[in-house]
């Protein structure tokens, strides 16, 4: 079977991702940071609902950020993983749970305000912080769950006629590989797909109740549909192309390095969604907004 990840050329990904991911732990890593002190600090008397989904998902990006600097030198050194075989499963471990850690709390996030604009009446008496402490934990406890099986595919291995050590996310046999496929597949549907559309239909419910609602201003509706714009542009741009390309890596048959080269390039979107969550951050909450710009929602 074509092994692509033994048999490709790094080059591509030497001059490419080092930088990237380089960038990417710095703006995530001052970003979320500096969010999670205000949202600690600032917020800390308002401790509503949305401050808690946001205040996991920093958590969530933090922790993976901290792996960055590993991927840097991984890449770096032509792919020669360096740390262990325990160090590989981990970093793909945490890869795997930041990005669908993501995935459920932006979807929390929307439904959350959705919720609190179509339905203001039961989101007052019924929706409390202890609910989404509640769903915070059990999405925690499912995501740890469903990126378990990463544990037993993820190891290093020696690449064919290169003096490298690689850390990878397969396995050898057909029978195994196609296991593999089957629970990326499967992480693609739980982990993705079903949020995807309760994120989508949840905005896209918030954009119908703004829009029909004559006591707000022409210009307040834009900067809805400005900031669902932002959000739906975020989902797409980092989660759609890695889990459509993730699917094609992983199948068995018909490899190729294009696709193994275009993965690659994916997984760097993926993680750049940690960079952008500080600026929803600041389009939400008026205590980020004013620290940063010195503007609020009244202004």
């Amino acid at each position: 079977m074509f092994n692509t990840s033994k048999q490709c050329d790094f080059h591509f990904q030497k001059q490419l991702l080092p930088p990237l991911y380089g960038v990417e732990f710095c703006v995530a890593f001052v970003g979320n940071a500096f969010a999670l002190v205000l949202l600690l600090t600032k917020e800390r008397q308002n401790w509503h609902t949305g401050v808690v989904f946001s205040c996991n998902l920093v958590i969530s990006d933090l922790l993976y950020v901290l792996t960055l600097p590993l991927l840097i030198i991984y890449y770096s050194k032509d792919k020669n993983w360096t740390f262990g075989v325990a160090a590989c499963k981990i970093e793909r471990f945490l890869f795997t749970c930041n990005l669908y850690v993501s995935i459920f709390f932006i979807m929390c996030i929307s439904v959350n305000r959705y919720v609190a604009i179509v339905h203001p009446f039961f989101a007052r008496s019924h929706v409390c912080p202890k609910h989404a402490k509640i769903t915070s934990l059990i999405i925690w406890i499912i995501v740890a769950i469903i990126s378990m099986p990463v544990f037993k595919y993820a190891s290093t291995q020696r690449a064919d006629s290169k003096n490298v050590t690689l850390c990878v996310s397969s396995s050898h046999g057909t029978e195994i590989g196609f296991s593999h496929f089957s629970y990326r597949l499967s992480l693609a549907v739980i982990g993705f797909l079903i949020p995807l559309v309760v994120t989508f239909a949840s905005y896209l419910g918030v954009i119908r109740v703004v829009f029909r609602n004559a006591n707000i201003s022409s210009q307040e509706k834009r900067k809805v549909a400005l900031l669902v714009g932002s959000v739906c542009t975020l989902y797409a741009l980092s989660f759609v192309p890695f889990h459509i390309l993730q699917i094609y890596h992983y199948y068995p048959r018909n490899k190729s390095c294009l696709k193994y080269n275009a993965y690659q390039i994916s997984k760097g979107l993926a993680t750049l969604n940690m960079c952008i969550h500080p600026l929803l951050y600041m389009a939400v909450f008026d205590s980020i907004r004013m620290v940063c710009c010195g503007k609020s929602s009244e202004r």
